[in-house]
């Protein structure tokens, strides 16, 4: 049985995507619906990956035709944003949704881009989850992320807990439900999805823990945390509580002796995370801000360093080789990395071609510093402090 609902792409004021935020931080979601949603590069091409995998998923499991389907797929191809790495990452969620599907002895319910409320749980909450599977007393709530610069792992993620409550709260009347289990398939970042299981009281149990946060962030209230879930805050850049923890990496009386000691080296280390790019995505917010007409006192905007272009590429080049430039000298060839050789090829190619014939040697990186909660395994005592870096500290 399967159902297609196309629900709008819209957000609840305590979205699933910010839970993990506004659990914590609970009046960072009122302030942030007092500023702009700025839709970046990398979540528009995140949106065109999403329609990608609901086509796919539309033609599986609801009858869409041949012709439509790549009417429709030809389009999305043809868009600025798209990658061909999109048609082999959204082949491996339909892939891994199809082994869930045929792990059942008949077949489950299945709802794509399902449109679910967890209002019992969060006032006016809602979210639209990517897939649901039920049957045989299991309920599958599956989401695609399209990212790679921070890992989504689904173990006790917020997000999910809450699609899957939306889901049970829709389905549980008409279907059994016992076990939960969610998956994230974020093809850039594993290989494989990332899984996590619990029980339906434990889901049941965890939503009723978070309905007094719930209410407070609600209503705007309580302290607000700086943390690692400010990433994506939209009032990252201008939270006061942010800013006073990034500039004060020293807030004590003058430390005794003249060297700090390790202790303190974590704690000015952990406090100053992230000052750096904060400090750049403040300037291009305060410059936005002067070119639109507005002040930010003691700073102004300038025109930056210019750049050269070609009027004609073509006719410059051919000029310049009938006056006896060799055209050696106009190019700069250089051969792709492994990286992006497989962003061109697609994983599936790569590997096939470049990986399991053994043209490609992987090399573990260097150290590098994490905090503790980092989920890599600790290194010690294996490298020499000599050998880690390509150049003496502080050059």
């Amino acid at each position: 049985m399967t159902q297609i609902a196309h629900a709008e792409r819209d957000h609840a004021l305590l979205s699933a995507s910010g839970a993990h935020r506004w659990l914590v931080c609970t009046p960072s979601a009122r302030l942030e619906d007092t500023l702009p949603d700025t839709e970046s590069e990398a979540a528009k091409r995140g949106t065109l990956a999403h329609e990608i995998a609901e086509l796919k998923l539309q033609k599986l499991f609801s009858g869409l035709t041949t012709r439509k389907y790549n009417a429709v797929l030809k389009k999305f191809k043809a868009h600025e944003l798209y990658e061909p790495n999109m048609d082999d990452h959204t082949d491996a969620y339909l892939d891994y949704i199809q082994s869930i599907v045929h792990s059942f002895p008949s077949p489950p319910f299945v709802a794509i881009e399902r449109k679910v409320t967890y209002d019992h749980i969060a006032p006016e909450g809602f979210g639209t989850s990517d897939c649901i599977i039920i049957g045989a007393g299991k309920l599958y709530v599956i989401d695609y992320k399209n990212g790679q610069g921070v890992p989504v792992p689904a173990e006790d993620n917020p997000q999910m807990k809450l699609y899957a409550l939306g889901a049970f709260k829709a389905f549980s009347l008409l279907f059994p439900i016992e076990e939960v289990h969610v998956a994230i398939v974020q093809p850039k970042v594993w290989d494989q999805p990332s899984e996590w299981s619990l029980s339906a009281a434990e889901l049941l149990a965890w939503g009723e823990s978070i309905k007094p946060i719930a209410q407070q962030a609600f209503a705007g209230e309580g302290d607000y945390v700086v943390g690692e879930h400010c990433g994506f805050c939209r009032a990252r850049n201008t939270c006061r509580a942010r800013v006073g923890q990034l500039m004060s990496v020293e807030d004590k009386a003058p430390l005794k002796p003249p060297l700090i000691s390790w202790e303190e080296v974590g704690d000015v280390l952990r406090r100053a995370d992230g000052i750096v790019s904060w400090y750049n995505s403040l300037k291009k917010l305060a410059l936005s801000e002067v070119l639109k007409g507005g002040n930010v006192p003691g700073w102004k905007a300038v025109e930056g360093r210019g750049s050269r272009e070609f009027a004609d590429l073509d006719a410059a080049f051919a000029y310049l080789k009938e006056k006896g430039i060799d055209e050696a000298i106009l190019y700069d060839r250089k051969p792709l990395t492994p990286a992006q050789i497989e962003n061109s090829l697609t994983k599936k190619v790569y590997k096939e071609l470049l990986e399991e014939p053994g043209h490609v040697i992987s090399k573990p990186g260097a150290p590098t510093l994490a905090p503790e909660g980092d989920k890599r395994p600790a290194i010690s005592d294996q490298v020499k402090p000599e050998e880690a870096f390509s150049e003496p500290v502080g050059s």
